[in-house]
């Protein structure tokens, strides 16, 4: 099965970073419209232990709240579809990436988001250098990151949140997922995209 993008985990970079991927669609765009989505996530973001009462905006609620709030304006935009599967591999391909998973399926993309947090990072990874590295950060020690240049890892392969090495607030690890879509939109644009809404009149 065939991706322009897969995002690997569902917490608060992941989820926002695919919010914008979709929110690209019916907008108008010829080269935007039938582009298709995937997000894998075995819900285990410390965004699900969370109670949010200071991100700007947003009336106080659990994370498991949030989680549920954003997956549905996903679904509403649509061209996303979501899977409940443990990335195992990830490997270079002449045109993008190849994902593996521990049920055995497999799946393509021409770009790949890791979103997997800070705790861990054992997915293996082949035809890119992936150093992990301590999460400076992180104000608990044994904390992760990978290294990148402005989010990315390798060709089209990006990372973003608290794996990023970002500190662990909502609106950080959001804003990072917001920026690696833009950028994801500007390579397939061909010029910089940044998506606004405004009221409908």
């Amino acid at each position: 099965m065939k991706y322009d993008v897969i995002v690997v985990g569902g917490g608060a970079s992941g989820l926002s970073c695919i919010l914008t991927l979709v929110s690209s669609r019916s907008r108008g765009w010829a080269w935007a419209e039938n582009r298709k989505y995937a997000l894998f996530d075995t819900n285990g973001s410390d965004l699900y232990k969370a109670y949010l009462k200071n991100v700007p905006g947003v009336e106080p609620k659990t994370g498991s709240q949030l989680i549920e709030f954003i997956r549905k304006q996903i679904q509403e935009w649509g061209g996303a579809e979501f899977f409940q599967e443990k990335v195992s591999r990830i490997e270079r391909t002449e045109d993008g990436w190849k994902l593996s998973t521990e049920l055995g399926k497999e799946y393509e993309a021409s770009f790949v988001v890791l979103a997997t947090g800070f705790h861990s990072f054992d997915i293996e990874v082949k035809g890119a250098d992936i150093q992990v590295v301590e999460n400076p950060r992180s104000p608990k020690p044994g904390r992760i990151m990978i290294k990148h240049v402005d989010f990315e890892v390798a060709p089209n392969l990006f990372v973003t949140g608290t794996l990023a090495g970002l500190s662990s607030h909502f609106t950080s690890c959001a804003g990072s997922g917001v920026e690696v879509a833009a950028e994801i939109l500007s390579r397939m644009a061909g010029k910089r995209i940044v998506i606004h809404d405004v009221p409908q009149e």
